[in-house]
């Protein structure tokens, strides 16, 4: 459903704007956004009067985080390469004695 938007002749500072009152904008805001959206400025007015003015918001630029790869280098040292290896019942009883030892 489209609407109309008309422009606002009561407007004597930018006639260029479109005007919408506010029965109007409430009943069709996702398509008022879609109008601001595309660069046009809308005005709000109540019994011809207007109260409010929505703009476009300004573009700006997607701040983008640099990836910064190796980080960590030469801060993180592997002790034992097999370290993600199973241990055998004698490297548990070295390490924590035969409470965590199975059998």
């Amino acid at each position: 459903m489209a609407i109309e938007l008309r422009r606002c002749p009561e407007l004597a500072y930018d006639r260029s704007m479109t005007t919408m009152n506010i029965h109007e904008a409430r009943a069709h805001f996702s398509q008022l956004l879609e109008a601001v959206g595309r660069g046009e400025e809308v005005i709000i007015a109540r019994r011809g009067v207007p109260v409010a003015r929505i703009i476009p918001e300004p573009e700006r630029p997607v701040e983008r985080h640099k990836v910064r790869l190796g980080l960590f280098a030469d801060q993180v040292k592997v002790v034992d390469p097999d370290w993600h290896l199973p241990m055998s019942d004698d490297d548990i009883r070295e390490m924590f004695g035969d409470e965590f030892v199975d059998g």
